[in-house]
C-alpha cells in the first residue's frame, strides 16, 4: 500500500474548505454549548438559512456582499425566532425545537411553493462567480510534494481559514470578557447568575445568535466553493458532525473546534484510502469498494466511542466543564 498517497490525502481534505466549514459550524456550537450549555441540535438550519440567504439574493440580481449580509441576517432572526419562545423554558425544549425547525426548512426549500426561491429540489447554482473574479492568486497549482492545489481551490481555503481565524479572535476575546463569564456562569448554574441580578435569558438569546451566525458563515462558505446550494445538502447529520468535531477538540476550549475538524476530516479520509488500497491489494478480501463509506464512519464513530469512553473532554477539553445545569 502506497502510505505516502494515504497521509498526503488525508491532510488534504484536513486542510480544505470542508474542514474550514465544519470548524465555524463547531466553533458556533462551541458558543451554544460549551459555554452557555445551550443544546442546540439544529446548527445546520443555520447553515442552511446562510447558504440560502446569499445565493438566493444573487440569483434575484444582488451583488455577492448584500447576498452574504442577508444570510448573517437570516440567521439572525432565525435566532430570534428559535430563542424567544425556548431559552425561558428547559434545556432539552430548545434541543427539539432546533432539530425540528431545521428539518422544516429543508423541506420547505423542497417544496413547489417555494421554488420562485429556492429552485426546490434543483438548487441555486453558479452564483459565487464575483468571488472568483476577485481571486489574486495566480492561475496554476500551488503547494509542497504531493500536497497541491489548484489557484481557485487555494483561494478558497484561504478565505475560509481566515474567517475560522476571525471567529476564533471574536470567541477568545468574547469568553474572557465579563460577557463571556456570564455565560460561563449560566452553564455551571443559572439559578447563581439569576440571583446576582444577570438577565439569564437575554445572555442565552445573545449567545444563540452568535453561534448561529457563526453556523451561517460554515453554510455560506459550503455554497460558495460548491458554487451550489440544495435542500438534501444541509440534512440533520451535519449538526452531529459539527457536535463530533467540537466533542473531539474539547468543548469550552477556544481551539477545539480547530483542532477537531482537522482530526475528523484527517481520519475520514485517511481510513477512506486505508480501506480502498487494502481492497485494491486484496488485503481485505470480505469488504467491496461500495463498502468503505459505511465502513469508514463506522471505523470513526468506533474511535468516537473509545475517545467517550477514556476522555469524553475531547482532547484539549477539561472534564469539570462537561457538567451541565440542564434546568
Amino acid at each position: 500500500m502506497d502510505t505516502g498517497r494515504i497521509l498526503i490525502d488525508a491532510l488534504r481534505a484536513a486542510l480544505g474548505v470542508p474542514a474550514a466549514a465544519y470548524a465555524l459550524a463547531g466553533i458556533g456550537l462551541n458558543v451554544h454549548y460549551g459555554y452557555t450549555g445551550l443544546l442546540n441540535f439544529g446548527q445546520v438550519g443555520f447553515m442552511l438559512v446562510g447558504a440560502y440567504g446569499t445565493a438566493i439574493t444573487v440569483d434575484k440580481g444582488g451583488p455577492l456582499w448584500l447576498g452574504l449580509l442577508v444570510g448573517v441576517a437570516a440567521a439572525v432572526l432565525l435566532g430570534l425566532i428559535l430563542g424567544l419562545p425556548t431559552l425561558r423554558l428547559r434545556a432539552d425544549y430548545l434541543a427539539i425545537v432546533t432539530i425540528a425547525v431545521a428539518e422544516i426548512l429543508r423541506l420547505v426549500a423542497r417544496t413547489r411553493s417555494a421554488e420562485p426561491l429556492t429552485q426546490g429540489v434543483r438548487g441555486i447554482a453558479g452564483f459565487a462567480g464575483a468571488f472568483y473574479r476577485v481571486n489574486p492568486i495566480h492561475p496554476g497549482i500551488y503547494g509542497v510534494g504531493d500536497l497541491r492545489f489548484s489557484s481557485r481551490n487555494l483561494w478558497v481555503i484561504v478565505v475560509g481559514w481566515a474567517i475560522v481565524a476571525l471567529s476564533t479572535v471574536v470567541v477568545f476575546l468574547l469568553v474572557r470578557s465579563p460577557w463571556g463569564r456570564v455565560l460561563r456562569s449560566i452553564r455551571e448554574d443559572e439559578d447563581a447568575a439569576r440571583s446576582l441580578g444577570k438577565n439569564v435569558f437575554g445572555y442565552k438569546l445573545q449567545s444563540l445568535v452568535l453561534g448561529g451566525v457563526i453556523g451561517a458563515l460554515a453554510g455560506m462558505l459550503l455554497a460558495v466553493d460548491t458554487q451550489f446550494v440544495g435542500p438534501d445538502t444541509y440534512i440533520a447529520v451535519l449538526t452531529f458532525f459539527a457536535y463530533i468535531v467540537m466533542i473531539m477538540g474539547g468543548p469550552a476550549r477556544v481551539l477545539g473546534p480547530i483542532l477537531g475538524a482537522f482530526m475528523f476530516w484527517f481520519l475520514i479520509q485517511g481510513v477512506n484510502g486505508l480501506l480502498v488500497q487494502a481492497i485494491d491489494a486484496r488485503y481485505i478480501t470480505f469488504l467491496h469498494t461500495t463498502d468503505v463509506g459505511a465502513v469508514q464512519f463506522a471505523l470513526v464513530g468506533l474511535g468516537l466511542v473509545l475517545l467517550m469512553a477514556f476522555r469524553p473532554q475531547g482532547v484539549l477539553g477539561h472534564r469539570e466543564e462537561q457538567f451541565l445545569d440542564e434546568r
